[in-house]
């Protein structure tokens, strides 16, 4: 089964699978066509992650695709340069080296069957020959073309005369056909070392930014021990950091010690409790995740239970605490998402993007692609363990989830909800909506969320469409600032895929209808 959020990206993942291909080789070929159709969200111009479950071994295993800051941009240049408090979004400064093309390559070099060339065969059709692009897709596109591909360089390759493509209208993309059979024949290096790599210098150069030839030829991906926490008898995977995934972890691990599986879902008792716990959360995460190979991270502390229980006494459950502060561990030292599992119970959670929709907006002249724009989540102050660096892996929102029996290591499936900060919000709401609520898979999907604003504490808390007004106006008179969203603003809410497999094999999907995709089988 394939879940993703176009309709032709599963197909090429079922195409794969029907070839004989697994989960990883699937994975690969989803991630390609989803840069084709839905260029919007993500593209080898960005970075990924990945978690892995092998079925032989009962073994998850996390893979870091995403990229490092230039070796020649530092803090002192950017205060020489003007830059204070943060970079403007769409700035090359913001380009760090794009590690989904390696990452893509990884993955199947360690997991996978098929060639890198069969993998890349259906994206490099729709790419040439065209494709309609979906509604949803249609209507971010479009505004993205009067954003950030209207002024970054050669961003109009990226449009039709200058627009967004319509619904329904057949884009073509030659320039992304020319970039992935280059990939198909040379493999990584063909993007890391070769003409791909001088495009990329080229344009970053000329947009102001230092990234160098170096920087592209010495990129490579790493193998991690995922993150993990227990809770309902059931083991919660995800990416460590530089992901926010342990926020996720943290709230679940606040979240086990009240009785919610005796409250309405959608009660504001219930809401109240996962704001608060995911209030305290993110007080830790925007400290602590940065690149662990540059920075301590007390990860097993911050992740253990006795942590959670000194935590979880700072959450009133009758009103809000809008100014949770980090804690100290006791030992203290736009985005797309997709799952696949195959035939033999592998499973892939894989997510991929560019950040900011188009990311920067910058394209490699000729090769089809936009830059993301991941930099601008380091932090700028030099005190704070995300503050850039030469070399170093920035906070990155992207998290691919994936959740095993505790009891003996089978797999319940992958899931993953995209979008920014709302990631982590969504793998908790997603989560006990299937662990506690025992929802299939559409059914969680299709539930309303809430999402913090922008990752911080004290942000505010919109409410999606679907929340009963009552819990609405009783969250208000907790304390809480709350703002109600509907039609497109919708999408601040996510957009998740769900596979889960019983003990018999058999599978149940789900895909977002925030979304345009859908959720697949292969008989």
């Amino acid at each position: 089964m394939v879940a993703s959020s176009q309709p032709l990206a599963t197909a090429a993942g079922l195409s794969i699978l029907a070839r004989g291909g697994n989960a990883a080789d699937a994975a690969v070929a989803i991630a390609a066509a989803l840069n084709v159709t839905e260029p919007t969200s993500t593209g080898i111009g960005g970075d990924m992650f990945a978690l892995y479950y092998d079925t032989k071994t009962r073994q998850v295993s996390a893979l870091n695709g995403s990229g490092r800051a230039p070796a020649n941009l530092t803090l002192e240049r950017l205060d020489r340069e003007g830059f204070r408090g943060e970079l403007p979004p769409y700035h090359a400064h913001t380009v760090s080296v794009p590690g989904a093309c390696a990452g893509w390559v990884d993955l199947v070099e360690k997991h996978g069957s098929l060639s890198l060339a069969e993998l890349l065969a259906p994206a490099i059709r729709l790419a040439e020959e065209g494709f309609p692009v979906a509604p949803l897709t249609s209507y971010f596109w479009r505004r993205g073309a009067e954003n950030q591909l209207k002024t970054a360089l050669h961003g109009r390759e990226m449009t039709l005369d200058g627009r967004g493509p319509n619904p329904g209208e057949i884009f073509r993309n030659p320039g992304l056909a020319r970039t992935f059979r280059l990939l198909a024949e040379g493999g990584k290096k063909a993007f890391y070392e070769g003409e791909i790599a001088e495009a990329i210098v080229q344009v970053l150069q000329q947009a102001g930014g230092v990234m160098t030839a170096a920087d592209l030829a010495g990129h490579a991906s790493s193998w991690e021990q995922p993150a993990s926490v227990t809770y309902a008898g059931y083991r919660i995977h995800e990416c460590p950091p530089n992901g926010q995934g342990m926020i996720a972890l943290l709230a679940l691990n606040l979240l086990e010690g009240f009785d919610l599986a005796g409250m309405d879902p959608l009660s504001p008792e219930r809401l109240h409790l996962l704001i608060e716990s995911l209030r305290l959360a993110f007080a830790d995460g925007r400290w602590y995740i940065t690149d662990p190979a540059v920075e301590q991270i007390p990860l097993a502390e911050l992740l253990s239970k006795e942590y959670a229980s000194e935590r979880r006494k700072l959450i009133n459950p009758k009103k809000v605490s809008i100014d949770q502060q980090k804690g100290t561990p006791f030992a203290s030292s736009d985005t797309v998402y997709f799952c696949v599992v195959d035939a033999d119970g592998n499973a892939c959670s894989f997510i991929n993007s560019n950040y900011m929709g188009f990311g920067t907006g910058i394209v490699p002249k000729g090769f089809g692609f936009t830059l993301q724009n991941r930099g601008h989540n380091f932090s700028l102050d030099p005190q704070h363990p995300n503050h850039l660096a030469p070399g170093k892996r920035p906070y990155h929102t992207i998290i691919p989830g994936l959740i095993t029996r505790e009891s003996d290591g089978s797999l319940y499936g992958p899931f993953g909800v995209m979008g920014g900060f709302m990631q982590p919000q969504g793998h908790v709401q997603v989560g006990l909506g299937l662990l506690v609520d025992a929802l299939d898979p559409q059914q969680v999907l299709d539930q309303p969320r809430f999402c913090i604003a922008s990752g911080e504490a004290g942000g505010s808390v919109s409410l999606e469409e679907g929340f009963p007004w009552q819990a609405a106006a009783r969250l208000a008179e907790m304390g809480h600032a709350v703002q109600p969203v509907s039609g497109m603003g919708r999408a601040l809410f996510g957009r998740g895929q769900v596979i889960i497999r019983d003990n018999g094999g058999t599978l149940a999907g789900g895909s977002d209808p925030r979304a345009d995709g859908l959720a697949m089988t292969l008989l």
